[in-house]
């Protein structure tokens, strides 16, 4: 079964630090690009930031820009974002995702929640 199971999220104070973990299973994850996406309530889905199979960005929003890292362990089959200086409005759904080429994502995890509160 291919599963994308994300962890990490909380709750957690404006200004600090969260790390998310997104493991990958059941396929060769190896030859595809991944990326983290987000949605807030009432908001579209966005993508936070997306790498490549050797780990170099493809995309990182501008809203997250020298406060969020997407780090890929290829090995092992994970994806994570750290997310430093958090600010309320990161307050979302956080998904990892996975596929064949940029923006074509054929694999979706359910989700984990990051609320930061003032």
């Amino acid at each position: 079964q291919v599963q994308l199971l994300e962890s990490g999220g909380g709750l957690v104070q404006a200004g600090t630090t969260l790390r998310l973990s997104c493991a990958a299973s059941g396929r060769d994850f190896g030859d595809d690009v991944m990326g983290w996406f987000r949605q807030a309530p009432g908001k579209d889905r966005e993508l936070v930031g997306a790498v490549r199979q050797n780990g170099r960005y493809i995309y990182l929003a501008d809203s997250v820009k020298g406060r969020f890292t997407v780090n890929r362990d290829r090995a092992k089959s994970m994806l994570f974002l750290r997310m430093e200086n958090l600010k309320t409005e990161d307050t979302a759904v956080y998904m990892c995702a996975a596929g064949p080429e940029y923006e074509t994502w054929d694999y979706w995890g359910q989700g984990t929640q990051v609320t930061v509160s003032s």
